[in-house]
């Protein structure tokens, strides 16, 4: 009866695309039904910050050079991840990540809290050779990013791009863009000042790769390490409430 039935189906093409587009449209509503709920299952946190200018141009270096290839920024709520990387990750912490870069691959460790656990200089020697820190890394080497001059009169585009998919810059970041992100690779220089003031007080400003001469691609790449994580305390507020 079963082998009738399915040599019937078979022969019968229009029974067959929509038997096929009945099953399909079944995953396909299992899939977008949540996003109706999704404003009642995403936490929000009124201390969400932005990505500054420099911290974007490191997340697009970061993603150019496939670095989520082989690092998650996911944490799950598994008790093994979270006693190694800390607290599991929220989906607001990730909301204005376009794209987003949980990803799933661990060749290396997680970043998601990767921020501010290790020193500028840490992060530098690691880029230009992962070996001298980590003796057992597998990790390529990436010392040009510290030879590149960064791409600065783009910023605001990169901002501007942004915003059309919902990150809420402002006109006066956007416009400012390029100001800020060499004010926030030299906290000496007139433009420093601006980077607080647009980004909050909690923005890292200091000369990232050591080099106040020049904005490099290694000042923008630490710049968005030492962020991860560090854009809101959700998380932590949430683990300390328990």
């Amino acid at each position: 009866m079963k082998e009738f039935f399915h040599r019937k189906l078979e022969r019968n093409a229009i029974g067959f695309v929509l038997a096929i587009v009945g099953v399909a449209s079944i995953g396909g509503l299992v899939e977008i039904a949540p996003l109706f709920t999704i404003h009642e299952t995403v936490e929000t946190t009124p201390d969400m910050r932005l990505y500054t200018p420099l911290e974007l141009a490191g997340r697009n270096i970061y993603i150019r050079e496939g670095c989520y290839a082989c690092h998650s920024q996911m944490i799950r709520t598994l008790r093994d991840e979270v006693e190694r990387y800390g607290p599991y990750s929220l989906a607001v912490e990730s909301q204005y990540d376009h794209p987003m870069l949980w990803g799933s691959k661990r060749t290396g460790p997680d970043l998601a809290r990767l921020g501010d656990k290790y020193s500028d200089a840490w992060h530098v020697a690691h880029l230009i050779n992962p070996r001298d820190v980590v003796p057992e890394s597998v990790m390529p080497r990436y010392g040009w990013l510290q030879r590149n001059a960064l791409r600065l009169d783009d910023l605001g585009e990169h901002l501007a791009a942004q915003r059309a998919v919902g990150v809420p810059y402002t006109d006066e970041m956007i416009g400012n863009a390029v100001a800020d992100a060499r004010g926030q690779a030299n906290p000496d220089s007139n433009e420093a000042g601006g980077v607080t003031e647009r980004y909050g007080e909690a923005t890292n400003v200091r000369a990232f790769d050591g080099r106040t001469d020049v904005v490099t691609e290694m000042d923008a790449l630490v710049a968005y390490l030492q962020v991860l994580g560090r854009l809101t305390t959700a998380a932590q507020q949430q683990t300390a409430g328990r």
